[in-house]
């Protein structure tokens, strides 16, 4: 069986083999965009690594040699060679995206002899040993599994020591000292650059079954069995200098569906410091002032990347000394609102047809089109702002760590994910939030995607809030908030305000409704709603139901000043006082019926007569038992009388099985 395709031996509809990210780059490839050349383990080589237990299979390792021969044949550099070092990144890509969840090693091929070539190359010593320093780091936690923490640690220390803030103002000296200090932490650093291959490409295997990848494939219902395939691509360097950089970017805006470019980049930075939020990135358009011939290009690749696959593309680029490379392309994930618009805007564009609009925009994305947001009217008291990365407004308590999310939201708590920036390692704790606030980071960042395709607000690169997760508790100039205090944030402005505030429901905009009408026009069945007030009948009219399914009456009693009605009637122990209370009732059921059935003009309305198991209407027996005791207690003669006549009514209906109960 053959396990490795160089990229222009691929094709974009082979994602199932070779991984959404692989066939993209060979898609692009073929179509002549300025890819770095690579090739492509399969996900086939993936699976069988695990049907033998997690070894290579037979013949893999002599094909990657092969195809390695190819590149070196084509950059004119050799892997491992100390005079002319040829490195290259190892990535994963699964058949279906999974944005961050597995794992990369950059500037692959770094030991002693070959960082010293890659200076001479390139004329600049500290710009290598900033590679080697990255690989070190990146190999160390993501291949070796020493914890990130422990290189951060290293870095943070030296910077305090030589009084600086930022990354790009350690010199050549400072990165031959913070290399030694990473040697120390792992000692068992393999030198040779093919078995830092060989090991990476196992760890990028083994990721695919990690923490953070299996709680994503749970959440998004991607099945085990697909497998990932790895990436090795011909590194290019956006660390090089200020006319190096990298970026992501969007061919739409990914929050509202707006048809132009939307995206951040970074000078002097390789494309782990945008998407992890290390540094807050620049928006794109300040590139079209830096770079004008850059951006020119980039922009009509971004055209012909949306022509070709007749789709908004997430696209990952770099740029080495003024040259343009295009990392990746894959579906850009975008929110609720965006779908609905891009797919109407593609039909009239010309791109896709009305049917291919309709099958674009699933069902849980119809769900998320209903984000809440800030009532316009209510007085709020902004603490801060930082961008606004995925619209909709979220009420929580402020929590800093994803497995004390995860608790809390499962308790039936609101919380709010507060992080300095958010990592894959996060995700259970972004499932169980209602929203996120990073204070790093920008809106290609990991919290802005994931949210994004969760449907939850989220607040990114929010520069004002100095998080003490130690403490629990975080800054904005004077302000001091705790854990458990409760906030607001609104992604759709970025502000973040303190306290709870109310929210309103949304409306649904032109396109949605459009693409309704598209919907009407080839569907089969007819819609209905379950509504059981008038408030609920006029909401599902809005919204487009056709009729109401069923409306359940004893639904309508639920309410506080229905409730003790209910309770009087079934409490009753004479006719004539069931027929008081029923009296009381009979006016507001038909009101409500009225109502319903005016609302509804002539559509069609199911009703369902009372049929409720007794507990959903009578006092809880537990808390009335509580609150005999305190009364006795206190010493209150007649409260008491009536809370055991109470009780012992209770106790007297208490049904065995409440679904059948005194209605079987």
């Amino acid at each position: 069986m053959r396990y490795v395709y160089m990229f222009h031996e691929g094709r974009g509809d082979m994602k199932e083999l070779l991984g959404g990210k692989g066939a993209n780059l060979a898609e692009m490839t073929n179509l002549g965009l300025p890819v770095p050349p690579g090739f492509i383990i399969t996900t086939e080589a993936c699976k069988e690594y695990y049907r033998q237990g997690r070894r290579l299979p037979a013949g893999l390792e002599d094909e990657v040699r092969d195809k390695l021969r190819v590149l070196e044949e084509r950059m004119g550099r050799r892997f491992g060679d100390p005079a002319h070092p040829l490195l290259v990144s190892v990535r994963s890509g699964a058949p279906v995206s999974m944005p961050g969840m597995m794992d990369t090693v950059l500037n692959l091929g770094l030991n002693d002899e070959t960082v010293a070539g890659l200076a001479r190359l390139t004329g600049d010593r500290r710009f290598a040993l900033d590679c080697y320093r990255r690989f070190f780091q990146m190999f160390g936690n993501v291949v070796l599994g020493v914890p990130h923490d422990r290189f951060e640690e290293i870095l943070e220390r030296h910077k305090e020591r030589r009084g600086i803030r930022l990354d790009h103002e350690l010199t050549a000296e400072d990165w031959r000292e913070i290399i030694a200090a990473y040697k120390g932490v792992v000692p068992e650093f393999p030198s040779d650059p093919m078995e830092q291959l060989f090991m990476a490409i196992r760890a990028v295997f083994d990721s695919w079954f990690n923490d953070r990848a299996v709680v994503y494939r749970r959440v998004h219902k991607i099945p085990e069995d697909l497998g990932t395939a790895v990436n090795v691509q011909v590194m290019v360097f956006g660390n090089l200098d200020e006319k190096s950089g990298t970026g992501v970017a969007f061919t739409r805006n990914p929050a509202t569906g707006e048809n132009r470019l939307y995206g951040e980049y970074l000078l002097n930075a390789q494309g782990e410091d945008v998407v992890a939020g290390i540094r807050t990135p620049r928006p794109l358009g300040d590139l079209a002032r830096e770079m004008p011939d850059v951006y020119r290009q980039f922009e009509e690749i971004c055209r012909t990347l949306e022509r070709h696959y007749r789709e908004m593309q997430d696209v990952e680029f770099t740029i080495e000394r003024g040259k343009l490379y295009i990392l990746q392309t894959r579906k850009g994930k975008r929110t609720a609102e965006a779908s609905v618009k891009i797919a109407v805007d593609m039909v009239h564009e010309g791109l896709i047809t009305r049917e291919e609009a309709l099958l674009r925009v699933d069902a849980e994305q119809v769900g998320n089109l209903l984000h809440r947001r800030i009532d316009p009217r209510a007085e709020v008291e902004v603490i801060a702002r930082g961008l606004p990365a995925s619209p909709g407004a979220a009420v929580g308590e402020v929590v800093f760590d994803a497995d004390t999310a995860e608790k809390l939201g499962q308790g039936g708590r609101q919380v709010i994910l507060v992080r300095t920036e958010t990592t894959p390692d996060d995700i259970h704790g972004i499932v169980a939030a209602q929203g996120v606030l990073t204070s790093r980071g920008g809106m290609t960042s990991h919290a802005a995607v994931v949210a994004r395709g969760m449907g939850k607000p989220c607040v990114c690169g929010c520069e004002a809030v100095r998080i003490d997760p130690f403490q629990g508790r975080f800054y904005v100039g004077n302000l001091v908030v705790r854990a458990g205090d409760t906030i607001s944030i609104d992604g759709s402005t970025g502000r973040v305000i303190k306290g709870a505030v109310p929210l309103v429901d949304p409306e649904l905009t032109p396109e949605f409704r459009e693409l309704l009408s598209w919907a009407d026009e080839v569907r089969t069945m007819e819609v209905r709603a379950n509504a059981d007030t008038p408030a609920d009948a006029a909401k599902a009219l809005e919204f487009g139901a056709e009729g109401i399914g069923l409306c359940r009456t004893e639904h309508m009693f639920m309410g506080p000043e229905r409730l003790p009605v209910m309770q009087a009637i079934i409490l009753a122990e004479t006719p004539e006082e069931r027929n008081a209370a029923l009296a009381r009732l009979l006016p507001l059921q038909e009101e409500d019926f009225y109502a319903i059935l005016k609302t509804m003009a002539g559509l069609p309305v199911t009703i369902r007569l009372l049929d409720p198991p007794l507990h959903e209407f009578l006092p809880d027996s537990e808390t009335l038992t509580a609150e005999i005791t305190e009364l006795r207690c206190r010493g209150d003669g007649d409260e008491l009388a009536a809370k055991e006549e109470l009780l012992r009514k209770v106790r007297a209906l208490k049904e065995f099985n409440p679904m059948l109960g005194h209605r079987g």
